[in-house]
């Protein structure tokens, strides 16, 4: 049996202090110092010597952070000092009008500096330190009472158990418990392989973790912590300075991306900022929270119901939100696939207001269970076409009624048949010349993808198509002035910008003419690959299958519907119509050279400088092959606002990414 010495007492708080700084270092500095492999033996030492000599054991030691028994039920706690809400600002005009409020209460006679912090989206905690040791994890609850979630809490890694410097009396810190976006990747996979349900945030799955009976169920969650307020003896007079104290304790506080500003246009200056940085963050966030830095100032402001009044959440635009399904009307597309679209009551999603939504396919209608008055939730992020995710079934009233396509009255536009292929989940008109597909295809031609035709947006080509003018899109080369000047609403000027548009596209590039025809599974990029393989189209028109097939990103279904398309007499004598009108220059070889040779690229979310298009322009120009999804290949990913899941993918999968302003800086260097 082994005997307890003084040496091993200096090794238990050598190691132990060892493994503090290495946990500071890592989750509040983002600087580890050591592997994770490092890290680990060192906590296994430490543990083998408590178990040797239990003695040794303190509520303090990182060994504590994953252990005690499933709990029977959460107890209740009552906070020490109420955990107050905050009020919501949606617009500029919002929070100007906070700020005239307290100007008007007569607190604001001198400028004000404000500090603006990430509103962090997970679940607010109280943590509290008696001589430096965490004794007690609460959630919010009512504000003043709340559930004690010590032993969950425990488990983050990012909560110290001991502050690292020594205070006076008890200390409160306040905070956000969230789970990092790699984390909630990697939680949705593993619930996915095993048939579990999918999360639908992160902050879902945090609230979800920290309510876990079981500590160690919550410690595979990976949650992390967010420090926002600081409750002790002289605490500092300034909030800004609160966040720099709480770093100094070993928390994380973001004072690197947060912001003292002078005024509320500077308060704007860096709203605007965060919209543009947000998709990098590893972590969600749904605003900004913009405060009275003054402490003493904004403790005479006081409260108003549950709120202080020196402090407001400036949210973003919600990009998901609940309106009402009016009815469900089906949309005949260039290729006569019929689309059911939602038909809403308005409503304001990521600052659009949005009144009709994707359905998708019948058997999308079918799998979300979306009945026609129903309440519905919309999301809308960044340059996404709006789509219902699902129902809200509690508000049912039981007068909702199933949607068909009604399949006898045929094609909504034309009457004719519609048909399914097995295999397929689209319905489609069977007729080629049905005005839903030639409208469609007229507007899909003219687009800045295709022949790019300023001036031709989809009310310019209806009112074409509606007086007789054109039956296709080869008929717009055919057009004259005066053919357009005696249409209602349309003048000498207006006339001349239309033809001169169309003229100026007398030779275009080989991808631009292959993506104007609307070939049913080929887009930007495939009408790219297509081009650089073929090099003019009289080849790519007498390919065969097999040809087809050998091209990159071409499989055997697209290359069955290119070949189908071209081998169509119908497409190809309109073809034939297009040819005789325009040239078409042949594709140019890919380029070897360049500051992107040889780089896989994505491009994501709203660019500020250059459209998506322009932007992958740029990128093939410089050498780079250019994809509209992200995997393990891909080598960058330019993130623009508002970007989605391709972003996440990126940060899972390692991808570099980079800001608009760094992909620009990359390809002019």
């Amino acid at each position: 049996m082994a005997i307890l010495d003084e040496r091993i007492i200096q090794r238990v708080r050598k190691l132990r202090e060892t493994i503090n700084d290495l946990r500071y270092r890592y989750h509040v500095l983002d600087d580890p110092a050591v592997t994770d492999s490092v890290y680990d033996s060192l906590t296994n030492e430490l543990k083998k010597i408590e178990t040797e000599f239990p003695e040794l054991e303190t509520p303090d030691s990182p060994t504590q952070r994953v252990g005690g028994a499933p709990l029977d039920k959460f107890r209740k706690v009552a906070h020490h000092h109420p955990m107050l809400s905050l009020n919501d600002a949606f617009s500029r005009e919002e929070v100007v009008a906070w700020s005239e409020r307290l100007t008007r209460l007569g607190h604001l006679a001198k400028p004000v500096n404000y500090y603006c912090e990430l509103k962090m989206d997970g679940l607010a905690c109280s943590l509290l330190y008696q001589q430096g040791v965490l004794v007690r994890a609460a959630t919010r609850g009512d504000g003043y009472t709340g559930e004690d979630v010590t032993q969950n809490v425990k488990t983050i890694d990012a909560v110290p158990l001991k502050l690292r410097q020594k205070t006076t009396g008890d200390v409160e810190v306040r905070g956000e418990i969230y789970m990092p976006y790699s984390s909630f990747i990697k939680l949705n996979e593993s619930r996915k392989a095993k048939n579990l349900p999918l999360f639908a945030n992160p902050r879902n799955a945090s609230a979800g973790a920290i309510r876990q009976l079981d500590p160690k169920l919550t410690a595979e969650r990976d949650l992390s912590f967010m420090a926002y307020q600081l409750i002790e003896q002289g605490e500092p007079d300034f909030h800004n300075q609160e966040h720099q104290r709480l770093e100094e304790l070993g928390f994380k506080a973001n004072v690197k991306e947060n912001f003292l500003a002078k005024n509320l246009e500077e308060v704007f200056q860096f709203h605007q900022k965060v919209i543009k940085t947000r998709p990098k963050l590893p972590y969600q966030i749904d605003g900004i929270v913009v405060q009275v830095n003054d402490r003493h100032l904004f403790n005479r402001l006081g409260v108003i119901g549950k709120a202080p009044r020196g402090a407001v959440a400036y949210k973003f635009d919600p990009e998901e939100a609940t309106t009402k399904l009016l009815d469900i009307i089906l949309q005949v597309g260039r290729q006569g696939t019929l689309t059911p679209v939602a038909v809403l009551e308005p409503v304001n999603v990521a600052g659009v207001t949005v009144s009709r939504a994707t359905l998708h396919n019948e058997d999308e209608i079918e799998r979300k269970g979306i009945l026609i008055g129903d309440t519905v939730v919309i999301r809308r992020a960044g340059d996404v076409i709006p789509e219902v995710l699902g129902p809200v079934k509690e508000l049912r009233t039981g007068k909702e009624k199933k949607f068909n396509f009604n399949l006898n009255s045929g094609c909504p536009i034309c009457g004719r048949p519609i048909t399914k292929k097995a295999g397929e989940v689209a319905w489609r008109c069977t007729n080629p010349e049905c005005l839903g597909s030639t409208l469609l295809q007229i507007r899909h031609f003219t687009t800045k993808a295709a022949f790019d035709m300023p001036g031709l947006g989809l009310k310019v080509v209806d009112k074409l198509y509606d007086a007789g003018l054109i039956s296709d899109a080869s008929d717009l080369f055919n057009l004259k002035e005066k053919d357009i000047e005696s249409l209602p609403s349309f003048g000498k000027k207006s006339a001349q910008n239309i033809i001169h548009a169309i003229q100026s596209k007398r030779i275009v590039g080989l991808r631009q003419f292959i993506y104007s025809l609307g070939i049913l599974h080929v887009g930007v990029e495939t009408a790219q690959s297509l081009a650089e393989h073929f090099g003019s189209i009289d080849k790519l028109r007498r390919a065969k299958i097999s040809d087809l097939e050998n091209i990159k990103d071409v499989g055997p279904i697209v290359a069955r519907s290119i070949w189908n398309y071209f081998t169509n007499p119908q497409a190809s004598k309109y073809v034939g119509r297009l040819l005789d009108k325009v040239e078409v220059s042949h594709a140019k070889t890919k380029k070897e050279s360049g500051p992107l040779a040889g780089k896989s690229i994505v491009f994501t979310g709203t660019l500020e400088t250059m459209t998506r298009a322009d932007a992958q322009e740029t990128a093939r120009q410089a050498g780079a092959d250019v994809n509209d999804s992200v995997s393990k290949n891909t080598d960058i990913v330019v993130v623009g606002a508002n970007a989605g899941s391709k972003a996440e993918k990126a940060r899972k999968f390692g991808v570099k990414i980079l800001s608009e302003k760094d992909y620009l800086k990359l390809i002019s260097d």
